[in-house]
């Protein structure tokens, strides 16, 4: 949110610096996140100054050139060469001189220096509008009025003030200060507080507000009190719509808002002033000069300010005429046939206080994430519609020359209690450690504008004004309080109390960033996604997976309805926002929760997810990149993993389902590790993925519970010679590398120290039909003596016996 402090000015003294008053609002909870001083007009106009041209010559060697010479109140006239068309004896001019720095065509500044044109002499610059930056137009140069004073800086005859704009990040409780006022009684009360302040707070004056003719009288019925509990407006007629006057038109540019037209700016500034947003209808279109505050049939449509059609809900609600035709969504988005245009001759101005929770919803449903809504939905304050709508309607009339054309309507059926707390004056000092006593909490909550309605004892009510929704409950006007005398003035605690913890071993965190660092090592990005997924989407693919979703009530996003019960989901997204980006080789891994429940009974899982789809490989001299990733890429990676954490053992086996095909399980007894596999076809169509992706999702809560409980430790280099042996096992195909490799093994558990598949080969012409040739080498080593031929030999016909006789092999000689 965007604060300006001239705003401020207009409701307070300021006594304090620009830096400082960003130092007070930070320690008041409105947290400053930057601040920036804006100047009107390039480089705030330094060095441009009102001159007068005192001649002007056609220049001899150039059409389009002229030769001047200007007064700029100096010791000697300035000798300036001119290319504008316009420029001629006689006219005021602003001129840049030596030093000064002006944006040129392409909207980059230069400085202005003494040289020559054409070989004649020019000390300066007689400017257009565009190069001083304050507006587009490069017709010709700036001609003044008669009255303006030669010599003068620019800046001060056109009356343009230096501004401070604060960055506020505001939190979402503070539906008191969303706009300049709110902010100004938060200065206002650490001013009289911490400072001493004795001036006071101007507000703005509606006394005196016109009744009106009532010729132009529009009846209001509100159909939906709940939705809208209040609802006031008032009619305008004879107004004139165009251009702001300048003050307006600053004070919204220095807060990024654009201007537009005097009525529809008057309504943006009264929002940023006071908080309350406003809405104008043009009174022609107002069919049946009715306003009805209702809800319409689901479905129904209604084209907005946007120029598109959405359909309504039966929960919206809408601002529509007479004739139940709807011209807004309260509270959120216009509709395009009922707003004021530049045809426009009167106006139905509206000041409402609508249902925080009606207004999120619909905002939130239709994606309209509009100023109005998000001020509607911290809770604005219902007891100030009037007040604030009779502002507006003055300003209005102001800059449009209007008149009131109509009694205020008000229709409050049910007002909104005020609320009222009693606090404790033991519970302020107990929670904020400051012996406050009574009187300088008074003051504290006078200064705020919640005054001390009663007290016995040690406990006293307040009365809390409307615009603070969120302050609720007793610990609610502590905090108020605490923010006012400030948290410099907590005392710091005499002692220190430390808890000491204790971490498991292995510690889980340490070895999610060492697997993280591995696994970026060899290629892999790292992505974070929300935990939130959509049920449609298990709905239609993994029906069985509906009843144990976990269901949220998400107002942000209503597509996003329940926390994932899968990861895979979210990295596909991840893979197509990387192709969407023509990055179609994608290499990422996540660590993240999933979510299920069994009744009442709510489960949360720890997982690490990758995914890969594209080229093996980038393309370099070494390789062609033309490789593609598969199932072998994604076992190496996966594998690479559980070698990482020293874990042994698993056996492999076929799995259905779960969006993958083929896809295979890697498992300790029942206890599934790792489940990999490409992503099924109905997965890719359905999230417009047109390649191949290959996923492996590690549970990684079972993972760690498979780490040796023993730190690795080093051993040193034997100085014994290892001995090598290869077999070639021809087998059928439905054999696996991993009975091969558990066999082996098996039968030698001290002296085989590795076993490696280097070659397979098939053939039916040379092996038979269904079978394949293996190539298998052993590695032996003992670090206590050499080894002999003898024993080799010995462990060698052990597992050419095993593998004939358990695996069917037969050994190729």
């Amino acid at each position: 949110m965007k604060i300006s402090l001239n705003w401020l000015k207009n409701y307070l003294d300021l006594p304090l610096d620009p830096e400082k008053i960003g130092d007070l609002l930070t320690s008041l909870g409105l947290e400053v996140e930057g601040m920036e001083k804006i100047e009107a007009g390039h480089n705030g106009l330094a060095g441009i100054m009102v001159g007068k041209v005192l001649t002007c010559e056609k220049h001899p060697d150039a059409d389009r050139l002229s030769l001047c010479t200007v007064d700029i109140a100096g010791a000697e006239p300035l000798s300036i060469v001119c290319g504008a068309p316009n420029v001629a004896k006689g006219q005021k001019v602003l001129v840049a001189t030596a030093g000064a720095n002006v944006l040129g065509k392409d909207g980059e500044g230069f400085t202005i220096k003494s040289g020559k044109i054409r070989g004649a002499a020019s000390e300066g610059m007689i400017c257009a509008v565009d190069e001083l930056g304050l507006g587009e137009d490069h017709s010709g140069i700036l001609v003044l009025d008669d009255q303006a004073v030669v010599g003068m800086p620019a800046k001060e005859h056109l009356g343009l003030i230096e501004d401070w704009i604060y960055e506020i990040g505001l939190t979402p409780n503070r539906s008191d200060a969303t706009n300049h006022i709110g902010v100004a009684r938060d200065l206002y009360a650490a001013l009289v507080i911490r400072h001493g302040f004795t001036g006071g707070i101007n507000l703005p004056n509606v006394r005196n507000f016109p009744s009106g003719e009532n010729t132009h009288p529009v009846q209001v019925f509100v159909e939906n009190v709940q939705a809208c509990p209040r609802y006031s407006g008032v009619s305008i007629s004879g107004i004139k719509v165009g251009p702001s006057p300048e003050w307006l038109r600053q004070a919204l540019t220095s807060i990024g808002e654009r201007s537009i037209n005097n009525v529809v700016d008057a309504t943006n500034y009264i929002l940023h002033e006071m908080g309350q947003p406003l809405h104008a209808f043009d009174l022609d279109k107002i069919g049946g000069q009715t306003i009805r505050v209702k809800t319409l049939p689901d479905q129904t449509p209604f084209l907005c300010l946007d120029e598109i059609e959405r359909k309504l809900d039966p929960e919206d609600l809408m601002i529509c005429d007479g004739d139940s035709q709807p011209m807004c969504i309260g509270g959120v988005f216009g509709g395009l046939h009922s707003g004021v245009t530049g045809s426009t001759t009167g106006i139905f101005l509206e000041s409402a206080y609508f249902d925080p929770g009606f207004i999120r919803r619909s905002s939130t449903r239709h994606n309209l994430r509009t100023e109005a809504a998000r001020i509607f939905e911290k809770g604005a304050d219902p007891e100030s519609t009037v007040y604030i709508l009779e502002r507006a309607a003055k300003l209005i009339c102001e800059l449009t020359g209007g008149q009131i054309a109509s009694p205020v309507v008000d229709i409050y059926p049910n007002p909104v209690a005020a609320v009222r707390l009693d606090v404790r004056v033991s519970r302020v000092r107990l929670l904020t450690g400051v012996d406050l006593d009574l009187d300088e909490i008074r003051r504290v909550l006078a200064a705020l504008g919640m005054p001390i309605l009663s007290h016995s004892g040690d406990t006293f009510s307040v009365q809390v004004p409307g615009n603070k929704s969120d302050v609720l409950r007793e610990v609610d006007v502590i905090e108020e309080i605490l923010r006012v005398i400030g948290y410099d003035r907590v005392p710091e605690p005499g002692k220190m109390f430390v808890s000491v913890q204790t971490t498991p071993k292995p510690d889980p965190s340490k070895l999610r960033d060492k697997v993280a660092s591995m696994l970026s090592a060899r290629g892999f990005h790292e992505a974070m996604s929300l935990s939130l997924d959509q049920s449609a989407r298990y709905e239609k693919f993994a029906p069985e997976w509906v009843g144990s979703l976990v269901k949220i009530h998400n107002t942000s996003n209503i597509h996003l309805d329940s926390l994932r019960a899968d990861m895979m989901p979210n990295m596909l997204e991840n893979v197509l926002r990387n192709k969407n980006r023509q990055n179609h080789n994608v290499r990422l891994f996540e660590f993240g929760k999933t979510y299920s429940r069994d009744g009442e009974s709510f489960t949360e899982n720890n997982r690490l997810i990758l995914a890969m789809t594209g080229k093996r490989e980038a393309e370099s001299w070494l390789n062609s990149g033309r490789e593609q990733s598969d199932l072998y890429t994604l076992k190496t990676e996966a594998e690479s993993v559980l070698q990482f954490l020293r874990i042994q053992g698993w056996q492999e086996r076929p799995s259905e389902g779960q969006g993958l095909e083929p896809g295979l399980v890697w498992a300790r007894g029942p206890k599934e590790m790792v489940r990999m596999g490409a992503v099924s076809g109905e997965w890719l169509e359905i999230m417009d993925i047109d390649q191949p992706v290959w996923v492996a999702d590690f549970n990684w809560d079972i993972v760690l519970g498979f780490i040796p409980g023993k730190d690795q430790e080093t051993t040193s280099l034997s100085r014994f010679p290892e001995v090598r042996r290869d077999l070639a096992l021809v087998l059928d195909q439905s054999v696996g590398y991993k009975e091969i490799e558990a066999l082996a093994l098996k039968t030698e558990k001290i002296l085989l120290k590795e076993v490696n598949l280097f070659d397979v080969y098939t053939s039916e012409e040379h092996l038979g039909k269904g079978k394949k040739s293996c190539a298998v080498s052993f590695r032996f080593a003992d670090p206590e003596r050499t080894l002999t031929d003898q024993e080799i030999d010995a462990i060698m016909d052990k597992l050419i016996t095993g593998y004939e006789t358990k695996l069917g092999a037969v050994i190729r000689r």
